[in-house]
Protein backbone atom coordinates (compact mmCIF):
# COMPACT_ATOMS: atom_id res chain seq x y z
CA UNK A 1 0.00 0.00 0.00
CA UNK A 2 1.33 3.59 -1.21
CA UNK A 3 1.42 6.26 1.60
CA UNK A 4 4.04 8.28 1.22
CA UNK A 5 3.98 11.42 -0.95
CA UNK A 6 5.49 12.16 -4.52
CA UNK A 7 6.33 15.95 -3.07
CA UNK A 8 8.01 14.08 0.27
CA UNK A 9 10.09 12.11 -1.84
CA UNK A 10 11.20 15.18 -4.08
CA UNK A 11 11.50 17.07 -0.93
CA UNK A 12 14.25 14.56 0.03
CA UNK A 13 16.19 14.77 -2.73
CA UNK A 14 16.55 18.19 -3.16
CA UNK A 15 17.90 18.37 0.51
CA UNK A 16 20.48 15.53 -0.52
CA UNK A 17 21.15 17.28 -3.38
CA UNK A 18 21.48 20.54 -1.49
CA UNK A 19 19.18 22.45 -4.07
CA UNK A 20 15.90 23.55 -2.23
CA UNK A 21 15.67 26.57 -4.48
CA UNK A 22 15.66 24.50 -7.63
CA UNK A 23 18.84 26.19 -9.33
CA UNK A 24 19.95 22.80 -11.00
CA UNK A 25 17.21 20.44 -10.79
CA UNK A 26 13.18 22.27 -11.21
CA UNK A 27 10.74 20.19 -9.20
CA UNK A 28 9.32 18.64 -12.94
CA UNK A 29 12.14 17.43 -13.62
CA UNK A 30 12.79 15.61 -10.19
CA UNK A 31 8.86 14.34 -10.52
CA UNK A 32 10.00 12.89 -14.17
CA UNK A 33 13.25 11.35 -12.77
CA UNK A 34 10.96 9.38 -10.14
CA UNK A 35 8.12 8.33 -13.11
CA UNK A 36 11.08 7.09 -14.71
CA UNK A 37 12.20 5.14 -11.61
CA UNK A 38 8.43 3.45 -11.17
CA UNK A 39 8.82 1.89 -14.51
CA UNK A 40 12.29 1.04 -13.80
CA UNK A 41 11.24 -0.84 -10.25
CA UNK A 42 8.66 -2.59 -12.72
CA UNK A 43 10.89 -3.94 -15.51
CA UNK A 44 13.40 -5.34 -12.60
CA UNK A 45 10.21 -6.22 -10.31
CA UNK A 46 6.93 -6.97 -12.62
CA UNK A 47 5.15 -7.64 -9.25
CA UNK A 48 5.93 -4.55 -8.03
CA UNK A 49 2.86 -3.39 -9.92
CA UNK A 50 0.34 -5.89 -9.95
CA UNK A 51 -3.29 -6.00 -11.15
CA UNK A 52 -6.04 -8.71 -9.83
CA UNK A 53 -8.64 -8.39 -12.79
CA UNK A 54 -11.81 -9.95 -14.59
CA UNK A 55 -10.61 -10.72 -17.79
CA UNK A 56 -12.87 -11.60 -20.41
CA UNK A 57 -11.52 -13.63 -22.90
CA UNK A 58 -11.57 -13.27 -26.76
CA UNK A 59 -13.10 -16.21 -28.83
CA UNK A 60 -9.65 -17.53 -29.78
CA UNK A 61 -6.95 -19.66 -28.11
CA UNK A 62 -4.83 -16.42 -28.24
CA UNK A 63 -5.44 -13.73 -25.68
CA UNK A 64 -3.45 -10.52 -25.30
CA UNK A 65 -3.38 -8.39 -22.15
CA UNK A 66 -5.48 -5.40 -21.37
CA UNK A 67 -3.84 -1.79 -22.33
CA UNK A 68 -1.57 -0.44 -20.15
CA UNK A 69 -0.39 -4.86 -19.33
CA UNK A 70 3.38 -5.27 -19.33
CA UNK A 71 3.82 -9.58 -18.72
CA UNK A 72 1.09 -12.19 -17.27
CA UNK A 73 2.13 -13.48 -13.83
CA UNK A 74 -0.72 -16.13 -13.42
CA UNK A 75 -4.18 -17.30 -14.28
CA UNK A 76 -6.31 -18.54 -11.65
CA UNK A 77 -9.40 -19.73 -12.29
CA UNK A 78 -12.64 -19.19 -14.54
CA UNK A 79 -15.25 -16.81 -13.26
CA UNK A 80 -18.15 -18.42 -15.83
CA UNK A 81 -19.65 -20.19 -16.13
CA UNK A 82 -18.18 -21.99 -13.14
CA UNK A 83 -14.92 -21.52 -11.05
CA UNK A 84 -12.89 -24.54 -11.58
CA UNK A 85 -9.08 -23.59 -11.26
CA UNK A 86 -6.90 -23.02 -14.81
CA UNK A 87 -3.38 -24.59 -14.63
CA UNK A 88 -0.14 -23.39 -16.55
CA UNK A 89 0.87 -25.84 -19.24
CA UNK A 90 3.66 -26.36 -21.40
CA UNK A 91 2.80 -25.95 -25.24
CA UNK A 92 4.97 -28.88 -26.35
CA UNK A 93 2.56 -31.20 -23.97
CA UNK A 94 -0.24 -29.79 -25.36
CA UNK A 95 1.13 -30.08 -28.94
CA UNK A 96 2.19 -33.81 -28.31
CA UNK A 97 -1.08 -34.83 -26.96
CA UNK A 98 -4.29 -32.14 -28.41
CA UNK A 99 -3.92 -32.24 -32.67
CA UNK A 100 -4.65 -29.02 -33.07
CA UNK A 101 -5.51 -27.91 -29.93
CA UNK A 102 -5.47 -24.41 -30.86
CA UNK A 103 -9.28 -24.69 -32.36
CA UNK A 104 -10.47 -27.00 -29.59
CA UNK A 105 -13.37 -25.33 -27.61
CA UNK A 106 -15.17 -25.83 -24.47
CA UNK A 107 -16.86 -24.81 -21.89
CA UNK A 108 -14.29 -23.86 -19.39
CA UNK A 109 -10.63 -23.24 -19.29
CA UNK A 110 -8.33 -25.62 -18.34
CA UNK A 111 -4.97 -24.66 -19.03
CA UNK A 112 -2.95 -21.80 -20.30
CA UNK A 113 0.17 -21.44 -22.19
CA UNK A 114 2.99 -18.38 -21.55
CA UNK A 115 6.22 -17.65 -23.11
CA UNK A 116 7.82 -15.08 -21.37
CA UNK A 117 9.71 -13.74 -24.39
CA UNK A 118 5.94 -12.67 -25.95
CA UNK A 119 4.78 -11.27 -22.74
CA UNK A 120 1.84 -9.56 -23.27
CA UNK A 121 0.04 -12.57 -24.77
CA UNK A 122 -1.42 -16.29 -23.36
CA UNK A 123 -2.85 -18.81 -25.13
CA UNK A 124 -6.03 -20.90 -23.16
CA UNK A 125 -7.21 -24.22 -24.03
CA UNK A 126 -9.86 -25.19 -24.48
CA UNK A 127 -10.68 -21.53 -25.30
CA UNK A 128 -14.30 -20.31 -25.07
CA UNK A 129 -17.00 -20.84 -28.73
CA UNK A 130 -19.23 -17.76 -27.33
CA UNK A 131 -18.59 -14.30 -26.08
CA UNK A 132 -19.15 -13.04 -22.24
CA UNK A 133 -16.73 -15.97 -20.63
CA UNK A 134 -14.33 -14.46 -17.86
CA UNK A 135 -11.44 -16.18 -15.63
CA UNK A 136 -9.23 -14.42 -12.40
CA UNK A 137 -5.73 -13.05 -13.77
CA UNK A 138 -2.61 -11.29 -12.45
CA UNK A 139 -0.69 -9.67 -14.55
CA UNK A 140 1.84 -6.72 -14.09
CA UNK A 141 0.76 -3.00 -15.26
CA UNK A 142 2.39 0.29 -15.84
CA UNK A 143 2.42 2.34 -13.17
CA UNK A 144 0.40 5.80 -14.05
CA UNK A 145 2.35 8.60 -14.99
CA UNK A 146 1.89 11.22 -11.93
CA UNK A 147 1.31 14.90 -12.71
CA UNK A 148 1.82 17.36 -10.18
CA UNK A 149 0.32 21.19 -10.58
CA UNK A 150 1.40 22.51 -7.16
CA UNK A 151 4.40 21.28 -5.47
CA UNK A 152 3.61 22.77 -2.35
CA UNK A 153 0.23 21.23 -1.37
CA UNK A 154 -0.01 18.12 -3.71
CA UNK A 155 -1.32 15.03 -2.12
CA UNK A 156 -0.38 12.07 -4.83
CA UNK A 157 1.27 9.59 -3.15
CA UNK A 158 3.90 6.75 -5.10
CA UNK A 159 2.37 4.59 -7.59
CA UNK A 160 4.33 1.12 -6.23
CA UNK A 161 4.36 0.57 -2.16
CA UNK A 162 5.97 2.65 0.05
CA UNK A 163 8.55 -0.14 0.28
CA UNK A 164 9.80 1.03 -2.97
CA UNK A 165 10.36 4.66 -1.37
CA UNK A 166 13.92 4.26 -0.77
CA UNK A 167 14.89 2.46 -4.55
CA UNK A 168 12.44 5.63 -6.33
CA UNK A 169 14.78 8.26 -4.34
CA UNK A 170 18.04 6.43 -4.83
CA UNK A 171 17.10 6.12 -8.69
CA UNK A 172 16.06 9.77 -8.96
CA UNK A 173 19.29 11.12 -7.55
CA UNK A 174 21.12 8.36 -9.79
CA UNK A 175 19.68 10.38 -13.02
CA UNK A 176 20.24 13.95 -11.05
CA UNK A 177 24.19 13.05 -10.38
CA UNK A 178 24.41 11.85 -14.10
CA UNK A 179 22.82 15.09 -15.22
CA UNK A 180 26.48 16.50 -14.01
CA UNK A 181 28.62 13.40 -15.00
CA UNK A 182 31.01 15.72 -16.50
CA UNK A 183 32.32 16.26 -13.00
CA UNK A 184 34.20 12.73 -11.78
CA UNK A 185 32.57 13.61 -7.83
CA UNK A 186 29.23 13.41 -9.49
CA UNK A 187 29.59 10.74 -11.87
CA UNK A 188 30.54 8.50 -8.74
CA UNK A 189 27.59 9.70 -6.71
CA UNK A 190 25.09 8.95 -9.92
CA UNK A 191 27.15 5.29 -9.96
CA UNK A 192 27.02 4.58 -6.29
CA UNK A 193 22.81 5.66 -6.32
CA UNK A 194 22.24 3.54 -9.40
CA UNK A 195 24.05 0.58 -7.36
CA UNK A 196 21.98 1.40 -4.27
CA UNK A 197 19.25 1.59 -6.65
CA UNK A 198 19.82 -2.04 -7.55
CA UNK A 199 20.82 -3.55 -4.14
CA UNK A 200 17.58 -2.86 -3.02
CA UNK A 201 15.48 -4.35 -5.42
CA UNK A 202 17.88 -7.23 -5.24
CA UNK A 203 17.60 -7.72 -1.30
CA UNK A 204 13.74 -7.34 -1.84
CA UNK A 205 14.07 -10.05 -4.64
CA UNK A 206 15.85 -12.48 -1.95
CA UNK A 207 13.31 -11.20 1.51
CA UNK A 208 10.49 -12.37 -0.44
CA UNK A 209 12.05 -15.58 -1.88
CA UNK A 210 12.80 -16.19 1.62
CA UNK A 211 9.37 -15.53 3.27
CA UNK A 212 7.36 -17.60 0.46
CA UNK A 213 5.29 -20.57 1.96
CA UNK A 214 7.01 -24.10 1.42
CA UNK A 215 5.83 -27.44 2.23
CA UNK A 216 6.26 -29.11 5.17
CA UNK A 217 9.34 -31.54 5.63
CA UNK A 218 7.74 -34.54 7.02
CA UNK A 219 9.34 -35.92 10.50
CA UNK A 220 11.68 -38.75 10.37
CA UNK A 221 10.68 -41.41 12.22
CA UNK A 222 13.48 -42.29 15.07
Amino acid sequence: MATVKVIDVIDKAEEILQDNSNVRWSQQTLLDYLNDAQREIVLFRPDASTTNASFTLAQTAKQALPSGGLRLLDVYKNLSPNKTPVTIIERKVLDDQVDDWYSSTGLAVEHYVYNPVDPKNFYVYPHPSGGGHTIEIIYSSSPSEITISNFSTDTDVIGLDDTYANAILDYMLYRAYQKDSEFAGDLQKSSSYYAAFQNALGIKTQADAGSQPRPATPAQDT
